[in-house]
C-alpha cells in the first residue's frame, strides 16, 4: 500500500512537470507536403520504381496533377467521362533528402487521393498499395527510408480498371504529405471528439486518443489534453498517466467538460481546438491539434431536421470532385470559391457526391458553418474500384474505416451516406442486404454519434424494406420517397437529388417548351429553366413539395456547378435515340447553377431568391438583344425575394404580376412571368415589390456592337506558395458599358510575373478548346481566366486583347 502511494506521489510530480515542458517544447511533429520536384510520364515504363531509372526526360510537375485535363480533348470520345485522356496508367517520381534528425523517428506517408489503384514505392522497394482512388491512404514508410541521404518516392496509377459515370481525373490530384513523428506518437487521424452532454451552461467533451508505440519496448507515457478556445486562449486541461506495450497501440480515453460552451451554429461557426501532447521522461515526444465543435444535432419524424434544437431546412447542392479547367486536382481556393458562390445563393448544405471528398472541403464547411451530407461511394461495383476478385469484406472495412475515422471530428457532418442508387442494393441482388449491412455496420463501429443512409431512387423497392438497415430515407427526384414514408413514416426524409434541371448559360430558344423534355437538337438548352429529363424536376416542383411537406428536412439540388462528364440531355445515348450521330454527345454537364467555370445562370437567381429572402433578389431574363426578332414576342422572367413586380419596356409599363403561393403550377408560387412581350431594343425595367413596399429595380438593355474588355479579378491579393488562384471574369461591353450577351470574340491572354495560366473556359458544354491556353473565346459574352501564383512575391499584369475590342490589362499583388 506504501509503495502504491509512492507511486502515485512520483507521477504525480511527473505529471506537474510534463505540464511545464508541454509549453516549452512546442510541437513535436513534422508535416511535409510534397508538392515540387515530381516527375511524370504517362503508359507504361519499365523498372520505374528503381533508384537508378532514367526519368531525365520525363515531364516536371507539381503535386496536385491531373495528367487528363489538358487534354487534347477525344471528340468521338465518351461525352459521360468528359473525352479526355483519362483511362491510362502513368508513373510519378520525386526524390528528397531525409534530414539526418529523422533517424529513429517514424516516417509515414500520407496521399490524400490518387486516381487510381496506386502503388507506392521507396527507394525501390514496394511500400504498399490502396484501391479506391477517392479515398485518402496512408503507409508507414521508415523500413524503407535512409535517413541522411537521398531517396527515391515512385508511385504508379492505373485508372484502366476504374468505372466512372462522371470525368474522374487521373493521378495524383490532391496532396501527398510526408508525416514524420517520434514513435510513441498519436496515430493518423488518431483523436475521437464527441460531446455526448450538451447544455447552456455546460458540455462534456469525450476524448479518445489512439497512441501507437513503434518501439520494441514497453513505454510510460503521459496524455495530456489541451483544449483552446476560439480566441486561442486555453480553457481547460487533463492529464493520464498509462503504458504501451512494446509495437503496439491503445486507446486512452478522457471526459473534459467545458463552461457555458459556444455552439457551432450555421450563422457561428465556432471551432474549438484540442492539443493533445504525448509525454514521455519530462518531455513532449508528439503534439497533435484537432479542431471541433460544439453542438447538438437530431432528425424528428415530422419536422425535419434539428440543429442546436432550432429546426433547418436544408438548402444543400450536391457537387462532383472536379473544378473544371482545372480537372480533378484540387486546389483550396478552387473548392473555397466554390463554396463561397452557393454561401451567397443561400446554400447551407453540401452532398460529396458520389465519393469521399478532400479532407479540405471539410475544414472549408466548419469554418464557413455548412453542414455536410458525406458520402463515401456511388456504386459497389468498378466505380468504387471493386473488381472480380476484390474481397468485398475487407475492402469495406478498409475504405469505410479511413473515410469515417478521418472525417468523424468535423462538425459540419450530420450524415454518413454508404452509397448513391444502387440498384442491385436496394432490390438486393446479389447479396445487396447483405453488402449494405455490411458498410452501415463499419460505419457505425467507428462513429455512432450520426445516422447513416443509403441514397434510393427506385420507388417500389421501398416494399423490401431496405430503410430498415439505415436510419434516414434519403431519396433522389420526383417525390420517390412516398412510398418508403409510408412504410415507415417513422423516419425524417431528405430529397438528397433534386432539380436535375438543365440550362446552358446566356442561351434561349423559342419557341418555350410545352414539356419539360422537350430537346432540340441545337446540342444546348435553353436557360428559361423550364427544362429536365424526365425522371427529374424543375427547382420550383421542389420548393412546392417542401412547403407542403413539413417532415422533408430539405433538398441537395443536383448540382451546384456544372462538372466534367455526364452531358445530359445531349450523351451518346439520347443522340441515338434522337437520331443524330452518338459521336456528336458534349463533354460536359447541363445540370450545375452555375457553369463549368463558376458563372452563375439563370437559375443561380431562382434559387437566391427563394434561399436567401432576406436578401433583395431582382434577376431578368432573357437578355435584350434580338435583332431578328422585332416585333416580336420574347418571353421575359423575373425572379425575386419580392411578392410582385411591374415590369417596363422603354419606361411603358407592361402590367404588375404577383405570386401565387397557393397554386398547385409550381411555376405560379415563385417566379413570375411575362410571356408575350414584343420585342422592341432599348431597355426593360423591373421594379420590385414585397409586402407592399418598394425594395429596389433591375434594368437591362440592348447592346451595341461589342467595343472593349473588361477583366474583374475575384481576387488581387494571393499568396506566393505555389496554390493560390484568381479567377479573373473575362466580359465585352460596347461602347456605353453595356454587357454584349452575343459577343464570341477570341481574347489573347498574357500573364507577366510570378504567376502562371492555371485553366480558362467559357462553359461551353460543346467546346474542345484545351483548358491549358493563352487564348480563349469569349461564350455568351464571358470566359474566364484562371492564374496560379509561383513561390516567389511581386506584382502580376494580366493582359487580354482581342481584335476590334483593344486591350484591358488588371493588376494581382502576390505576398509572402
Amino acid at each position: 500500500m506504501k509503495q502504491r502511494s509512492g507511486f502515485i506521489l512520483i507521477d504525480a510530480a511527473i505529471i506537474v512537470a510534463s505540464i511545464f515542458m508541454s509549453f516549452v517544447c512546442g510541437y513535436a511533429r513534422d508535416v511535409i507536403t510534397l508538392r515540387d520536384g515530381w516527375k511524370f510520364e504517362n503508359g507504361e515504363q519499365i523498372n520505374a520504381q528503381q533508384i537508378n531509372f532514367d526519368d531525365s526526360r520525363w515531364q516536371h510537375v507539381t503535386i496536385p496533377h491531373d495528367w487528363a485535363i489538358a487534354g487534347p480533348f477525344i471528340p468521338d470520345g465518351d461525352g459521360n467521362t468528359g473525352k479526355l485522356p483519362w483511362r491510362d496508367e502513368g508513373w510519378y517520381r520525386m526524390k528528397f533528402d531525409a534530414n539526418e534528425s529523422w533517424t529513429g523517428k517514424t516516417i509515414y506517408v500520407l496521399c490524400d487521393g490518387i486516381m487510381a489503384f496506386p502503388k507506392v514505392y521507396v527507394n525501390g522497394k514496394l511500400a504498399g498499395t490502396w484501391d479506391y482512388g477517392y479515398n485518402s491512404f496512408y503507409l508507414d514508410i521508415t523500413p524503407f527510408l535512409h535517413s541522411g541521404s537521398e531517396n527515391l518516392i515512385a508511385v504508379h496509377a492505373d485508372t484502366r480498371q476504374h468505372d466512372s459515370r462522371w470525368y474522374p481525373g487521373a493521378g495524383i490530384y490532391r496532396k501527398v504529405q510526408l508525416i514524420i513523428v517520434d514513435p510513441v506518437h498519436v496515430d493518423v487521424w488518431g483523436t475521437y471528439i464527441t460531446t455526448p452532454i450538451v447544455k447552456s451552461h455546460a458540455a462534456d467533451v469525450r476524448i479518445r486518443s489512439t497512441i501507437q508505440n513503434k518501439t520494441s519496448f514497453q513505454q510510460k507515457i503521459i496524455v495530456e489534453n489541451v483544449i483552446i478556445s476560439p480566441n486561442g486562449s486555453e480553457i481547460a486541461r487533463e492529464t493520464k498517466l498509462d503504458s504501451l506495450d512494446a509495437n503496439s497501440s491503445r486507446c486512452v480515453e478522457m471526459t473534459i467538460t467545458l463552461t457555458n460552451p459556444q455552439r457551432w451554429e450555421l450563422e457561428h461557426p465556432v471551432l474549438y481546438q484540442l492539443k493533445t501532447n504525448i509525454l514521455m521522461n519530462n518531455n513532449v515526444v508528439d503534439t497533435y491539434i484537432t479542431p471541433f465543435g460544439v453542438r447538438t444535432m437530431r432528425f424528428t419524424a415530422d419536422d425535419g431536421f434539428y440543429l442546436n434544437d432550432k429546426r433547418v431546412q436544408f438548402k444543400g447542392v450536391n457537387l462532383h470532385h472536379d473544378h473544371g479547367p482545372l480537372g480533378a486536382a484540387f486546389y483550396p481556393r478552387a473548392m473555397e470559391r466554390q463554396l463561397d458562390i452557393m454561401i451567397a445563393m443561400g446554400c447551407n448544405a453540401i452532398r460529396t457526391s458520389h465519393n469521399v471528398a478532400a479532407p479540405e472541403l471539410l475544414d472549408m464547411c466548419d469554418r464557413k458553418g455548412l453542414l455536410v451530407f458525406d458520402e463515401i461511394f456511388d456504386k459497389y461495383d468498378n466505380k468504387a474500384d471493386i473488381t472480380n476478385s476484390t474481397d468485398f469484406e475487407e475492402f469495406a472495412h478498409r475504405n469505410v474505416r479511413n473515410f469515417v475515422v478521418r472525417d468523424r471530428n468535423h462538425p459540419s457532418i450530420f450524415i454518413w451516406s454508404v452509397g448513391n442508387e444502387i440498384g442491385d442494393v436496394q432490390w438486393n441482388q446479389n447479396n445487396g442486404f447483405q453488402r449494405l449491412h455490411t458498410m452501415v455496420n463499419y460505419v457505425r463501429k467507428y462513429d455512432h454519434t450520426r445516422p447513416v443512409t443509403l441514397v434510393c431512387d427506385r420507388y417500389e423497392s421501398a416494399k423490401l424494406r431496405h430503410f430498415d438497415y439505415y436510419d434516414v430515407h434519403s431519396w433522389n427526384y420526383g417525390r420517390r420517397y412516398l412510398l418508403a414514408r409510408q412504410l415507415e413514416p417513422n423516419k425524417s426524409v431528405i430529397i438528397s437529388e433534386s432539380g436535375s434541371t438543365v440550362s446552358t448559360r446566356g442561351f434561349y430558344e423559342l419557341p418555350l417548351p410545352e414539356k419539360k423534355t422537350d430537346f432540340t437538337k441545337s446540342m444546348y438548352v435553353s436557360s428559361y429553366d423550364l427544362n429536365a429529363p424526365v425522371w427529374a424536376d424543375l427547382p420550383d416542383d421542389d420548393f412546392m413539395w417542401q412547403q407542403d411537406e413539413n417532415y422533408i428536412a430539405g433538398e441537395f439540388v443536383w448540382t451546384g456547378f456544372d462538372y466534367l462528364g455526364e452531358p445530359t440531355p445531349y450523351s451518346s445515348w439520347s443522340l441515338r435515340h434522337m437520331g443524330m450521330d452518338s459521336k456528336d454527345a458534349s463533354r460536359s454537364s447541363y445540370f450545375g447553377i452555375v457553369d463549368l467555370c463558376g458563372i452563375p445562370k439563370d437559375r443561380y437567381y431562382l434559387y437566391k431568391s427563394y434561399w436567401k429572402q432576406d436578401e433583395t433578389t431582382i434577376h431578368i431574363l432573357p437578355h435584350w438583344n434580338w435583332p431578328d426578332k422585332v416585333d416580336e414576342k420574347i418571353p421575359v422572367f423575373v425572379y425575386t425575394n419580392g411578392d410582385c413586380v411591374e415590369l417596363f419596356l422603354n419606361g411603358k409599363s407592361l402590367g404588375k404580376k404577383c405570386k401565387n403561393p397557393r397554386s398547385e403550377i409550381s411555376t405560379e408560387r415563385f417566379r413570375l412571368r411575362w410571356d408575350e412581350v414584343v420585342y422592341k431594343p432599348g431597355e426593360l425595367k423591373a421594379v420590385a415589390y414585397k409586402e407592399g413596399q418598394l425594395i429596389g429595380e433591375q434594368f437591362i438593355r440592348t447592346a451595341d456592337a461589342p467595343h472593349s474588355i473588361r477583366l474583374t479579378p475575384d481576387r488581387t491579393r494571393l499568396q506566393s506558395d505555389g496554390m493560390d488562384l484568381s479567377y479573373i471574369l473575362i466580359e465585352a461591353f460596347d461602347k456605353t458599358g453595356n454587357p454584349c450577351p452575343l459577343a464570341e470574340n477570341t481574347i489573347g491572354l498574357k500573364v507577366d510575373g510570378p504567376a502562371e495560366i492555371a485553366g480558362v473556359g467559357n462553359g461551353d458544354q460543346r467546346s474542345y478548346a484545351p483548358f491549358q491556353a493563352t487564348r480563349v473565346k469569349l461564350f455568351y459574352g464571358k470566359a474566364m481566366l484562371i492564374v496560379k501564383t509561383g513561390i516567389k512575391p511581386g506584382d502580376v499584369r494580366i493582359t487580354a486583347s482581342a481584335k476590334a475590342l483593344g486591350t484591358a490589362q488588371t493588376t494581382l499583388t502576390i505576398v509572402k
